[in-house]
């Protein structure tokens, strides 16, 4: 079914999500065909053919072993982020509300978040070995981060009208926290979680590869060892492949989250693009 366009011309329905699909996919697409057919010939032992690699892909996921392995990583990715994230809302509202504490604790904060989180995993696994709880919280800590100083971040931007109208009603505490504080530091606080998912996946591979019992990482730790490099090739595009996927779901579950703020800010940017041309009609009248 057509509707009719400002213009006076037919728009089919569904034209446009085909159109965006097409704007996000061609470029990609280009891309693999290009690599399908230049290393189609490729005898490089580092470079296989991009067939061959398609190949050890699909073998992977038919017989279970990526299939386990990837089931692994996730595992450890979102046990991580969920504990990093809930640690950190806690401790940035802690941190964000409360002036002294904030003074005590930044100096440490920093020196925590300055040090390099993959520095730490042969340590940690050493100290508490090569199981899954250790991979777990080597992400956590580096998922803690960026959603810590986002959530101080949030907390501190909010108006202090708004605090003094919650302290003229004489509103609880931790009412307050849960129906002021945390709405309005949300947004901040979805923008570390974004970062905090992509540190995480990182995390996880580089956790992964030291002595490991499963996960992609260790897949393709194995298939190194062996110079299998089209397994290994197949562990790296498995890698990229979730980091896409993930940042795919998240874009959906920020706009399911902050549906609220999306809403407001184009009411805003509307009414602020309808203002001047008002304006002009007034001094034009």
């Amino acid at each position: 079914m057509a509707i009719a366009a400002p213009t006076g011309r037919a728009v089919w329905n569904g034209a446009r999500p085909v159109g965006r699909v097409a704007e996000t996919l061609w470029l990609p697409a280009l891309l693999v065909a290009a690599w399908w057919f230049l290393s189609r010939d490729s005898e490089s032992v580092y470079f296989p053919p991009l067939e061959r690699i398609w190949a050890e892909l699909v073998r992977g996921f038919a017989d279970g072993t990526l299939t386990f392995n990837l089931a692994y990583s996730v595992t450890n990715l979102l046990g991580g982020l969920v504990i990093g994230t809930g640690l950190a809302v806690i401790a940035g509202v802690v941190v964000g509300e409360l002036d002294r504490v904030r003074e005590v604790l930044d100096p440490f904060l920093q020196f925590a978040r300055s040090v390099p989180q993959s520095a730490l995993v042969p340590i940690v696994i050493g100290a508490l070995g090569i199981g899954q709880e250790p991979k777990i919280y080597l992400i956590a800590f580096a998922c803690f981060w960026p959603v810590l100083l986002n959530t101080v971040d949030g907390v501190r931007a909010i108006a202090p009208e708004v605090r003094d109208l919650s302290r003229a009603y004489r509103i609880p505490t931790l009412l307050a926290v849960g129906r002021i504080v945390l709405p309005a530091a949300l947004p901040q606080i979805v923008a570390g979680v974004r970062v905090a998912l992509a540190v995480g996946v990182v995390i996880m591979v580089v956790s992964e590869l030291f002595s490991a019992l499963a996960g992609i990482g260790h897949f393709i730790y194995l298939a190194g060892n062996v110079f299998d490099m089209p397994a290994t090739w197949a562990g790296t595009l498995v890698v990229a492949a979730l980091g896409y996927v993930l940042s795919l779901l998240f874009i959906v579950f920020e706009k399911v989250v902050l549906r609220w703020y999306f809403e407001s800010a184009a009411i805003s940017g509307g009414k602020a693009g309808r203002r001047p041309a008002a304006r002009r009609r007034k001094g034009q009248s």
